[in-house]
């Protein structure tokens, strides 16, 4: 059994991850929109990868014998359409992740429930991770997407992220 806040905690981490791969995949939606298929692909690979870490959640709670119930997933918020807007959002994103991975993290030390903390450990080293490519995409798209052959050969790169 798991302890009733940190559990809370992961069923919200559940609907966050999904609620990712949502915004991600409205991210590529866009990109797609644009003609840049790189970049759609780039965010299409990064959704699938926040289903895959919802479904690593739920099956830790299921493996702790409770139950899970699906919450509600909003739309996402996409705050402009601009690539450099996007790809700003996607890393702060990814920083708001962070926080709350490092929220239930937080809680289950609280509580010495260091089952959990040892599986959040690979949870705070993916979201180093993210944090990196994120901030990595942005530093790249500043200095070659200003021009279009830049952002012909970043769009080309991207393409080539493998799922």
């Amino acid at each position: 059994m798991l302890n009733k806040k940190v559990y809370d905690l992961l069923i919200s981490q559940i609907n966050a991850e999904i609620y990712s791969a949502y915004l991600y995949y409205e991210f590529a939606n866009i990109f797609h929109e644009k003609g840049l298929i790189g970049f759609a692909h780039y965010y299409e690979v990064q959704a699938k990868e926040e289903f895959e870490h919802a479904q690593k959640i739920r099956n830790y709670v299921i493996e702790n014998n409770m139950s899970v119930r699906m919450e509600e997933i909003k739309k996402p918020d996409v705050k402009s359409e601009e690539s450099l807007e996007i790809i700003k959002q996607a890393l702060a994103h990814e920083v708001y992740v962070t926080s709350l991975i490092n929220k239930i993290y937080e809680a289950a030390l609280e509580v010495k429930e260091y089952k959990t903390v040892e599986f959040l450990s690979w949870f705070v080293k993916e979201q180093v991770e993210e944090e990196a490519n994120a901030t990595a995409l942005l530093g790249e798209f500043e200095a070659l997407g200003k021009t279009n052959e830049g952002l012909y050969l970043l769009n080309k790169q991207l393409s080539k992220r493998e799922d």
